[in-house]
């Protein structure tokens, strides 16, 4: 069943199929949140979130327009929101993308050293990554991590794709930016000369 049959089947009395929707989006839909409060010290709430965007969407259901976005746009969207009020409430100032390990695993065959690099390079990242402004943050978060198209990031951040696209551009010339003089130190350039060997 799609997810605009499953939201026709629950709209229409049917609400035990909303475990299914659940089912569908809860592992994404908390990641994103977990990423998303990493940096505040939060990740602890991560889950209460998740529920809560869940239980808001449930409320919302029949408010729902598939003409004006997917549901998975739509669930992003609350979840968004969920954090950033948390976030308000709790006066946290930065939103941050912490990556579930993606930089950070070494191979079976990696040095102590290279693991040590490795790791190093995806915290300078992650700093970069927090100093930018929570638009730019989200938008990277859903474009890298999520892997959303650009209508569906544009429709989540309530902006044109025109206008995601420059998020993005801006996000990622920031982060390069401020990782420029690391990656310029010799003991990068001697880890980037053991990448090629």
């Amino acid at each position: 069943m799609t997810d605009s049959q499953l939201i026709r089947e629950i709209k229409d009395g049917n609400v035990q199929l909303y475990e299914e929707l659940m089912r569908r989006y809860e592992r994404k839909i908390l990641a994103f949140i977990f990423h998303m409060l990493k940096s505040s010290r939060m990740e602890i709430v991560a889950e209460d979130l998740c529920s809560e965007t869940f239980y808001k969407a449930y409320r919302s259901l029949h408010s729902f327009r598939e003409v004006e976005a997917s549901f998975s746009t739509w669930l992003y969207t609350i979840a968004r929101n969920t954090v950033l009020s948390e976030l308000r409430r709790n006066k946290a100032v930065h939103v941050s993308l912490e990556e579930s390990g993606q930089l950070s695993h070494t191979s079976p065959e990696a040095t102590p050293e290279q693991a040590i690099l490795r790791n190093e390079k995806a915290s300078m990242v992650r700093n970069a990554i927090n100093n930018l402004p929570e638009k730019q943050r989200s938008a990277l978060i859903l474009r890298e991590y999520d892997q959303l198209d650009y209508q569906e990031i544009a429709n989540i951040l309530d902006q044109t794709v025109s206008s995601v696209k420059s998020l993005l551009f801006r996000a990622r010339a920031s982060v390069k930016m401020q990782l420029e003089p690391y990656l310029a130190e010799p003991i990068f350039q001697e880890y980037e000369g053991m990448k090629q060997r």
